[in-house]
């Protein structure tokens, strides 16, 4: 028995990064417009980049401060996309849901605390 395919794969070479290209872009704009933590978080990254940019001594320093802001980021996209997965299954009360919502939730929390950690270490270390 084969593998199922899906029958959105099958691009190969430069179509395949330009697909993913655009896949990324329609991603990061629905976050922007859709999802006010992660348009704060952006907001809040145009502000600490290039604070971490000039407030680094090394450039070690500095890509450990900007990782960190980005990385919350990163984290809230995952756990908006388990939100909408989860929401397009069902808007009912469930525990399980419950629990997903606030695992993501709670990634998105130590992500932050990271950026404090991480900044105060560069910063105060």
């Amino acid at each position: 028995m084969s593998d199922p395919v899906s029958p959105f794969k099958g691009k190969t070479g430069l179509q395949r990064v330009l697909n993913a290209a655009g896949y990324s872009w329609a991603g990061l704009s629905a976050a922007f417009r859709h999802e006010d933590a992660f348009r704060q978080e952006v907001y809040l990254a145009l502000l600490l980049i290039p604070l971490a940019l000039v407030l680094g001594d090394t450039g070690i320093e500095r890509a450990l401060m900007v990782g960190a802001v980005l990385g919350v980021l990163i984290v809230e996209l995952l756990n908006s996309a388990v939100e909408a997965a989860v929401d397009r299954i069902s808007l009912e009360h469930h525990q399980l849901i419950k629990r997903a919502k606030d695992m993501g939730s709670a990634a998105v929390m130590i992500a932050l605390v990271n950026v404090a950690v991480v900044w105060g270490l560069v910063l105060l270390g």
